[in-house]
């Protein structure tokens, strides 16, 4: 299995919890190469819909039977071991592998491949440079961990040499890549229930930096990033940021309306273009730097990289807005660690918003556990803060650990263990001229879309009063 070229000898894989955000876009690629598909999971979503539209049958319960004549069956760290399905392809001898190492694999067929890495900011910064590319007509296929509106898909099957491909840290599944280019966008303490240490993690980057073949773009403005990539000779180091005397800088940043950056961009001191920002919050800035950098790489031009990132809106979860009711304003957002819910928070409170809610679901124990403290100052940001239930997700909940011992931390702060009771008291307690903005790695999501139902509802019944 560890040789590539065993895709070449077979014709049919079945992936397990096939609408997972990081198996679906393997998925379609695979399926545009006919392969036959199948898959399984035990939730519908838009991710399952969208593989049944392009001819590939979803079975909604998972069991033995589903991977009858399949030669490869895929799965996720979050599968249990137990899953009928991988013990019947073990009982039958079919071959498993991990999403993680499959993607590996497809990877290392593109001569342009493009990792996008860092602890915060993949997503949005691989949505980025997918929409410039796609856009520009380069054709690139994508693997993104969220919904691109562009495509309205976590991927696509181009027919370039180019692919732009989030990679992720957790453990360390992007040592399976082998990338023409990487960016590292920065290195923060997360998934140490796997690294153990903040320095196990800036390790662990620093052998993806290793693994890439011409250039590494990492962000000049993170110490941490900068010790991910000492030491790696060979390939063209690219740095962006804020500072002077980078290869790519941003200078004389102004905010539109308050959140949305606006800036003249700088390539090796020279003007190269004028940037402004379809997405709110400082964070997008570096994000977008390191996107003009990489699509530079493919051979865009100032005009291409400009008008993507002008038109660029947002990826799915990342800061998307669902839709204004009564002047009450909902949006979502993936944020899970205590630097991304400040990062949204800040960019938040500068949109002139009354008040900003924060209803955060904690996503798995340990991480809940490990930053508690960080959690409570981050959400202190917002004007009104509630928890959920935490989403354990593969873990156990070992160490006893609650949302109420957050909430306990933040002044005024309450603690809804299920979403219908937490979308019944923001209806209840919210105004105009406020944004309710729900957090989490989970699928906090859902509970959002109950908001803007009972905030529809809610508006019906006065119209209908008025009337």
């Amino acid at each position: 299995m560890e040789n590539k070229d065993f895709l070449h000898d077979i014709k049919r894989v079945h992936f397990v919890g096939i609408g997972g955000s990081g198996m679906t876009p393997l998925a379609e690629i695979l399926h545009s190469r006919g392969y036959i598909i199948t898959g399984s999971d035990i939730n519908e979503s838009d991710n399952v819909e969208r593989m049944r539209s392009l001819g590939i049958r979803v079975t909604m319960k998972q069991q033995e039977q589903n991977v009858d004549g399949a030669e490869l069956v895929v799965y996720t760290s979050a599968v249990n071991p137990q899953n009928p399905e991988l013990v019947k392809a073990a009982q039958c001898g079919i071959p498993t592998i991990e999403r993680g190492r499959l993607l590996g694999y497809i990877t290392q067929e593109y001569s342009h491949t493009i990792g996008v890495a860092g602890t915060h900011g993949k997503t949005t910064t691989t949505s980025m440079l997918s929409q410039i590319l796609i856009q520009g007509g380069f054709d690139p296929s994508v693997f993104i961990g969220g919904r691109l509106p562009l495509i309205n898909a976590n991927g696509r099957a181009g027919s370039s040499n180019i692919m732009v491909c989030e990679a992720c840290e957790y453990q360390d599944h992007y040592l399976s890549m082998k990338p023409a280019f990487s960016i590292i966008l920065n290195v923060d303490a997360d998934h140490l229930d796997y690294f153990g240490t903040l320095d196990n993690v800036i390790q662990s980057f620093h052998k993806f930096a290793d693994l890439t073949q011409r250039a590494v773009i990492v962000n000049g403005d993170d110490a941490n990033s900068l010790k991910a990539v000492a030491g790696i000779s060979g390939r063209q180091i690219i740095k962006f940021g804020i500072k002077d005397g980078y290869d790519w800088t941003a200078a004389n940043i102004r905010m539109a309306n308050g959140c949305f950056g606006q800036y003249d961009l700088f390539h090796s001191g020279v003007f190269f273009a004028c940037i402004k920002l379809g997405v709110p919050g400082w964070h997008n800035i570096s994000n977008s730097l390191a996107a003009a950098a990489a699509a530079h790489l493919c051979g865009a031009s100032a005009e291409q990289i400009v008008n993507g990132l002008e038109t660029f809106k947002g990826a799915g979860r990342r800061f998307e807005f669902l839709g204004t009711f009564g002047g009450i304003t909902v949006a979502d957002d993936y944020a899970h660690h205590p630097t991304e819910i400040s990062t949204t928070l800040n960019a938040a409170k500068g949109m002139g918003y009354q008040r900003v809610w924060a209803i955060f679901q904690p996503f798995t124990f340990s991480r809940t556990a490990r930053h508690l403290d960080g959690f409570a100052e981050s959400l202190s940001t917002a004007d009104q803060v509630i928890l959920s239930e935490i989403m354990g997700s593969r873990e156990e909940n070992r160490s006893g650990v609650s949302s109420e011992q957050i909430t306990k931390r933040i002044h005024g702060s309450i603690y809804l263990k299920t979403f219908p009771e937490i979308a019944a008291y923001v209806t209840q307690h919210c105004a105009e001229g406020d944004l309710i903005l729900t957090m989490g790695g989970g699928d906090i999501y859902k509970c959002a879309r109950m908001i803007v139902k009972n905030l529809q509802e809610k508006r019906m019944h006065v119209n209908v009063i008025n009337n």
